[in-house]
């Protein structure tokens, strides 16, 4: 095995076909496939499966390539630290669901290291993303919650992949809403009361479904649903189209002052917002000071 080997089955992975794969390397196709092949026997597995439309990554390939993403970061920073007498780059990836919270921790993360080099990832995704995220090693932790509606099946996933659900916060849920909302002035709020309102949550790709949505009661209906994909759409149509989302209740108040409010929703829910790692593996220095982060902010 080989860095370039690795190199050329990380390529291939990105780019979806061996031809080009080999294009982006500058190399013949055969070239390539023969170096792939070389590395699966050595390997003893099957990275890729073949086909005509191109190649997909087998589930023994996934944790490969995320092993071979690490060894040639490792890799480029020795190169760079020692060759190119460059210091090294603090490398630090968070995947998580759309939490403001989480935007806010970071930040907190960047400032402490502003006067260092670094490469800091904030990757706000779906929660399958995340899940896979974590299980590649992409990501130095993945942030999501769980709760009665979605436990079973996420720790069933969690199992499956080999990986761990450490809780951080508890909330009740709560109902954000925007201050001039026509529901705003309520002390408490129950589902029927939302039934008029749009409905706003976030897209999950092929993965739409309860135990996969970031929002407490995805199960119940709604004849008015918006689905959208970053938080500030969320918070554009609470202000413009008197919409809704269900979530923990932490909202710094530094971005939105008291525009966004959460107002606390009287149903049986409970709320747990954690990390996710593999198993076996613990939390870097910084993962330490972001989860502390998290705990402040909450």
């Amino acid at each position: 095995m080989t860095l370039q080997q690795l190199r050329y089955a990380l390529t291939v992975a990105e780019s979806g076909t061996f031809t080009d794969a080999a294009e982006k390397l500058f190399i013949s196709q055969p070239s390539l496939s023969a170096a792939i092949k070389e590395l699966e026997k050595e390997m003893g597995i099957s990275i890729f499966i073949r086909s005509h439309s191109g190649v997909s990554v087998t589930a023994e390939g996934l944790k490969f390539l995320g092993y071979a993403r690490q060894v040639i970061e490792a890799a480029d920073n020795m190169t760079d630290r020692y060759i190119g007498q460059k210091p090294e780059n603090r490398r630090f990836c968070v995947s998580t669901q759309h939490y403001t919270f989480t935007s806010n921790a970071f930040a907190e993360i960047v400032n402490k290291y502003r006067g260092e080099r670094y490469e800091f990832i904030l990757n706000e995704t779906e929660t399958h993303r995340i899940i896979t995220d974590v299980r590649e090693r992409f990501c130095d932790l993945g942030i999501l919650y769980i709760c009665n509606e979605n436990r079973q099946v996420l720790e069933k996933v969690f199992k499956e992949n080999d990986l761990v659900f450490t809780p951080v916060i508890e909330a009740d849920p709560h109902v954000f809403l925007h201050r001039s909302h026509p529901l705003a002035k309520k002390t408490s709020l129950k589902l029927e009361d939302l039934a008029p309102y749009p409905k706003l949550s976030f897209i999950q790709g092929a993965y739409e479904s309860p135990s996969f949505a970031e929002e407490p009661f995805s199960s119940v209906l709604s004849e008015k649903n918006v689905r959208v994909s970053d938080r500030a759409a969320i918070v554009n149509f609470m202000i413009g189209i008197e919409g809704y989302t269900i979530s923990s209740g932490i909202f710094p108040r530094q971005l939105q002052g008291d525009e966004i409010i959460a107002v606390p929703l009287d149903e049986d829910e409970h709320m747990v917002i954690g990390y996710l790692l593999n198993r076996g593996q613990t939390l870097s220095e910084l993962g330490q000071i972001f989860v502390e982060e998290l705990k402040a902010y909450a």
